[in-house]
């Protein structure tokens, strides 16, 4: 089941976040991040309407996706980055890949509503 995050889902993805935080490079961080602090992550993004969405399993949020603003200036209004970690024993099963899909939808959604088109598929 994917639905939007909460802050509350904050220690859930914080756990997925710094397996590769620690184990990996590709956060660019050095050190793990809070629950607190990945509350306050989360909170961000909803507040600027853009989606951070989770992927649960059994209730157990086992992956998470989300956009954010690429840069202020008004060229690049559209223009977002787009997130997704899994976590270790969800990552093969194609879950990725339905995450990144569900996010792009929403976007697209998004997209659309400020623009009041319709885009061809």
């Amino acid at each position: 089941m994917i639905r939007d995050a909460r802050s509350e889902d904050a220690e859930a993805i914080a756990s997925i976040y710094n397996y590769y935080v620690v184990q990996t490079p590709v956060t660019f961080e050095e050190e793990p991040v809070t629950a607190s602090q990945m509350a306050v992550r989360i909170d961000d993004v909803i507040a600027t309407s853009l989606p951070w969405i989770v992927l649960e399993r059994d209730s157990i949020i086992v992956g998470y996706a989300y956009a954010t603003k690429w840069k202020a200036r008004s060229a690049y209004r559209f223009s977002v980055e787009s997130t997704v970690y899994l976590a270790r024993h969800a990552v093969g099963q194609g879950l990725g890949t339905y995450l990144y899909q569900a996010l792009i939808d929403r976007l697209r959604a998004i997209y659309q509503s400020a623009q009041n088109i319709t885009l061809a598929e």
